[in-house]
């Protein structure tokens, strides 16, 4: 286990490493970034003044190594559009992007999981065929429109909820919905089927034989070994509805990181973009990383070949 442990740390630090190499070259692959920040009647001796003051005219490498020894401490330099630092500004945003993600994801998890024990436990009734409807229209639906569609029912038409900001928990109601068709979608489809998949195992119909009740047959023995896979899935969920955030806090005026990466990209903010790829990028890695230890919790012989 502790060595299953140390090459999964490695190979985390290895794909952050990754993204920060990513993310510095890609910023600067167009060229000079004082082109992005100067005005175009800049004059030439402010340009060099700019590329001097923000250590532009140094070798692209010797920029790279400061940039990455100043973000290991968690300096990524100070935002041009607030004069505030970077790391500070999308840290501050943190809180609402994560209380509107955990909503989305508990909505997600009591949706899809009962209904998807259902509909594999009762295969081919109205409930089965009601699971694959709703997957099917989960995964076609596009968020921004979606996202559209609520606001114009339940904040112009019946003025029920507020189409933007954030405060109370009426505000977390139409984004968290947004975010979690898709992931309630996702999880449906592949638990129905691991469920279906394993309550034909030989190993159940012996439970059967020996009078087990259904009940525990359904919550104990099949859903434990159908969530493994699941497990997966929901891992990757999680940085879906991060990720996802970007548009939906955009469309809801929702203040979180996402909104604040796309007023960084508009107002061509490249440390706060740098900052923001960063954290996004350490947060999927240590979820999939506690995804991928929490296996021995549910299947004791990975714990063993670990």
């Amino acid at each position: 286990m502790a060595v299953f442990l140390f090459s999964r740390l490695l190979y985390a630090i290895a794909v952050i490493f990754g993204v920060s190499v990513a993310v510095f070259f890609l910023i600067r692959i167009g060229g000079d970034p004082s082109a992005l920040f100067l005005p175009p009647e800049a004059s030439a001796q402010e340009i060099e003044r700019f590329r001097h003051l923000m250590g532009f005219d140094r070798p692209l490498l010797t920029q790279y190594f400061d940039f990455l020894g100043r973000a290991v401490r968690g300096d990524f330099g100070m935002s041009l559009r607030y004069d505030q630092p970077a790391m500070r500004l999308v840290l501050d945003r943190v809180p609402a992007t994560l209380q509107l993600s955990s909503m989305a994801l508990l909505i997600s998890l009591v949706v899809s999981i009962p209904l998807a024990i259902m509909a594999a436990t009762w295969r081919g009734s109205a409930i089965d065929r009601a699971s694959l409807l709703i997957s099917l229209i989960g995964q076609s639906f596009p968020a921004f429109w979606l996202a559209i569609m609520l606001i114009l029912l339940f904040s112009e038409t019946f003025r029920m909820l507020p189409p933007s900001g954030r405060g109370t928990w009426q505000h977390l109601i139409m984004p968290a919905i947004v975010l979690a068709t898709y992931s309630t979608a996702i999880i449906t489809r592949l638990l129905r089927s691991s469920m279906i998949e394993v309550l034909q195992s030989d190993y159940i119909r012996t439970a059967r034989g020996k009078g087990v009740s259904e009940k525990r047959i359904v919550l104990k023995h099949a859903l434990r070994n159908a969530a493994i896979p699941t497990l997966t899935v929901i891992g990757l969920q999680v940085g879906a509805l991060l990720g996802g955030a970007v548009i939906t806090e955009e469309v809801f005026a929702y203040p979180g990181i996402g909104r604040l990466a796309i007023q960084a990209i508009s107002n061509r903010d490249f440390t706060v973009v740098q900052a923001f790829v960063l954290v996004m990028a350490t947060a999927i890695v240590s979820i999939n990383l506690l995804v991928d230890l929490s296996y021995g919790l549910l299947d004791p012989r990975l714990r063993k070949n670990k």
